[in-house]
């Protein structure tokens, strides 16, 4: 009687054997694939600089009689697995309104996009396209003007007392209220 289990036993040892090898050999194959598929996506869980402030300029760089001064604005920027450093996302006119404050503007025109100028002479901003004029403080300076808005003001800070930080952000030309570009 013993002979007749001994096939049977072997036949359920190679089973425990086989099916082991499947489960070790799917654990061994799970752990480089979801390491592989976590590398893969970590770029798109990573956190973007977007709404962010940027330095700009330092507050010797404005002249204190408070005529606006057109800056770069730079970033670094990344997306999905590129980083490129020094990149170019708009420009800002930026015054002086007091000893340590400042005003930043977008420098696109809220009507059609275009990029306004400063006219020392005028002492006003001027957009080309749509003959658009501004005041110092931004405000639309003719009731004629085809902007539905002023230009849009931008969040300033000043840290370590010289260097000036902005919020850089685009908004939507053409609408009456300020619509961020996302």
């Amino acid at each position: 009687m013993q002979e007749n289990r001994l096939p049977e036993m072997s036949a359920r040892r190679g089973f425990f054997k086989k099916a082991s090898a499947v489960v070790i050999g799917a654990l061994a194959g799970i752990v480089p694939g979801l390491s592989a598929l976590f590398v893969f996506l970590d770029p798109l869980r990573r956190k973007t600089n977007a709404g962010e402030s940027v330095m700009v300029a330092s507050l010797s760089a404005l002249p204190e009689d408070g005529v606006p001064r057109k800056f770069s604005v730079v970033t670094s920027h990344t997306d999905a697995w590129t980083r490129n450093p020094d990149v170019p996302i708009g420009a800002v006119y930026l015054r002086r309104t007091g000893q340590k404050t400042v005003q930043a503007f977008n420098v696109v025109c809220p009507h059609a996009g275009c990029f306004v100028g400063y006219k020392v002479d005028r002492k006003s901003y001027h957009c080309p396209c749509h003959n658009s004029t501004f005041a110092l403080d931004g405000r639309i300076n003719d009731p004629k003007s085809p902007s539905p808005r002023g230009l849009d003001e931008l969040p300033v800070e000043i840290r370590n007392e010289v260097e000036i930080w902005v919020k850089f952000q685009n908004f939507r030309a053409g609408h009456a209220e300020k619509i961020p570009v996302s």
